[in-house]
């Protein structure tokens, strides 16, 4: 592997219209921890959350945009279809089945997903995920659980797990993710590929699916932003940009969110991220504190007044 490979998958961004009860789903329901809420550097007066593991380690995160006055989006083919979230073994499923059986969380009960135990589920604004069980999984290092969570810690979330894509220009697509990002596959067939990055596994994984009767699907709450993989640092990911500068692919750039930094490129409709491991979210707080303020970074402190004032205010404090 070299150093600037992708490692995995870094975080999946996407929309809410209740970042409130957005809140409240991921922190009680499914027991992952706050570890950032700030704001969309792209556009302030939205909520830009960050749920992970304990600590907020890269290939944890799941984040999302609060637009309360956007459309719901509208489910279809060339977009993020589904988002998987690891688990540490077969009880873990059973114990949020149950989970989710009392909290009336729509699911689809556990299935086999090439040859692992995995609960399809959805949350109110329409997002399909499904938990993925690790029990057999080697490959790309889990996450450590949140030590405080509502979640036994030896069933709970504790990484980010195979994505799953559909497009209607699949050959093409699968193409381009493995001669750009260098992904492999593991399986395939007609209308889906199993493809890998870095050390594999399901925190390394890309389910790719083909689907050319559906509508285009049109972004929303309920709907993906983007997703990001992993590379260690700013060599690597300054590598990445000098890569798509020579093979004359559109990119954003590079570009310093504080807590990490990130490259951004769109492959057909599908926005795709390439983000450091660091400087990680501990920058601006201690880890007792992760995610109950409002962070702001260095260069938007100074508008903390006026975003104050454009946003909706939510409690995030928890008792220590």
């Amino acid at each position: 592997m070299t150093t600037t490979e992708l490692l995995g998958i870094h975080h999946v961004t996407a929309m809410t219209h209740d970042i409130e009860k957005n809140y409240h789903f991921f922190t009680e329901v499914l027991g992952m921890r706050l570890v950032k809420k700030t704001v969309n550097q792209d556009d302030i007066h939205t909520y830009h959350t960050f749920f992970a593991d304990d600590q907020g380690t890269a290939g944890t995160d799941m984040t999302f945009f609060d637009f309360p006055n956007n459309p719901k989006g509208i489910r279809g083919t060339n977009a993020i279809t589904r988002i998987g979230f690891r688990v540490p073994n077969d009880a873990a499923l059973d114990y949020y089945l149950h989970r989710f059986e009392s909290f009336g969380v729509k699911h689809n009960g556990i299935i086999d997903l090439f040859g692992h135990k995995a609960l399809p589920f959805e949350e109110e604004d329409g997002q399909r995920y499904q938990l993925v069980s690790d029990e057999h999984n080697e490959g790309v290092s889990a996450g450590i659980p949140w030590q405080n969570g509502p979640v036994p810690t030896d069933k709970a979330i504790y990484g980010l797990g195979p994505i799953e894509m559909t497009v209607s220009y699949y050959e093409d697509f699968k193409h381009y993710l493995m001669t750009i990002y260098g992904m492999r596959i593991l399986e395939s067939g007609d209308d889906y590929s199993l493809l890998e990055i870095g050390q594999g596994g399901h925190g390394g994984q890309v389910i790719l699916r083909r689907d050319e009767t559906s509508r285009q699907a049109i972004q929303g709450y309920g709907e993906v932003h983007h997703v990001s993989f992993r590379v260690k640092d700013s060599h690597a990911i300054k590598t990445w940009a000098d890569k798509y500068e020579s093979l004359g692919i559109m990119s954003s750039g590079l570009v310093d969110r504080f807590y990490f930094e990130a490259l951004y490129s769109r492959v057909g409709h599908i926005l795709i991220e390439i983000s450091t491991d660091g400087p990680g979210f501990a920058t601006d707080e201690s880890y007792e504190y992760l995610g109950e303020r409002l962070s702001l970074p260095p260069f938007l402190e100074p508008k903390r007044h006026i975003i104050e004032e454009m946003i909706r205010p939510f409690d995030t404090s928890r008792k220590h």
